[in-house]
């Protein structure tokens, strides 16, 4: 009896594990089923929303981005188309240049120069000297080729003095090393004005530092200018010691065939 009681108590706690265990099971099981079915729709839903949360994010930076890129095409032409329908006074069109730079973050000089170009075409001459002057005054574009165009820009505006005063005050001093480019703009705008001396004078300074004239048109003139005073033996000269770019040379050294006669435009 005895015997029989022992067994019973051994039985009776491995029943228990048993079904302890069958618990765990199918709780496991059970578990495991909601998982499977219930966590791939909702992380399928997290990938739909993210991914169109994504593609709503990138399609409005793409967006912001072209937007901004063709809104500075759109302003720059529309400022230079303002800028053309100004009045001439220097109120204006200082005003709306500072206005305009306002916006930007940097000088736009390239932006300047491009409306310059528009100007110069369009012939409105005194528009291209406020602008030049004005971003002088902003301490941009500080250049010798700025200052040959501000020259040339206030002779095409009938301002022949104040481009002679120009010349005199901040290029003159440097005549050894100024570019013939420039050199050029001024002999122009003396040989336009009929101002023969400072035109010769002028030369016989850019002879006495060695600078020989690369280009044909401007012996021309010189011997042209020579001619006017009376200078016949100056002239002959002249024309004497740069034969040479007569026949080998053109404009600046080009090939005198394909040479046009740039120097008529401004004349």
């Amino acid at each position: 009896m005895s015997r029989s009681k022992a067994i019973i108590g051994l039985i009776r706690p491995m029943r228990q594990l048993i079904i302890s265990r069958v618990s765990i099971t199918s709780y496991e099981q059970n578990t495991m089923t909601r998982y499977h079915l219930h966590t791939p729709a909702n992380v399928n839903h997290l990938h739909d929303r993210f991914n169109k949360q994504t593609t709503s994010h990138d399609v409005e930076t793409m967006g912001k981005v072209k937007s901004a890129h063709v809104s500075k095409k759109v302003k720059i032409s529309d400022f230079v188309s303002t800028l053309v329908d100004l009045d001439d006074s220097k109120e204006s069109v200082y005003g709306a240049l500072d206005a305009w730079v306002a916006e930007e973050q940097e000088f736009p000089i390239g932006r300047v120069k491009t409306a310059l170009i528009t100007l110069e075409r369009k012939q409105q001459w005194h528009k291209v000297v406020q602008v030049i002057k004005w971003t002088l005054s902003k301490g941009q574009g500080v250049t010798v080729g700025t200052y040959g165009q501000l020259i040339r820009a206030l002779d095409m505006d009938h301002r022949v003095e104040e481009a002679n005063r120009l010349w005199v005050k901040k290029l003159s001093r440097d005549v050894q090393s100024i570019p013939w480019k420039v050199c050029d703009i001024i002999i122009l705008v003396y040989y336009r004005n009929g101002m023969w001396k400072e035109l010769v004078k002028l030369f016989k300074e850019l002879e006495s530092h060695g600078r020989k004239p690369p280009d044909r048109a401007i012996v021309r003139k010189v011997a042209e200018s020579y001619e006017a005073l009376g200078l016949v033996e100056e002239k002959d000269r002249v024309m004497e010691k740069y034969a040479s770019l007569f026949k080998t040379r053109g404009r600046y050294g080009r090939n005198p065939g394909k040479e046009v006669a740039k120097s008529k435009i401004s004349q």
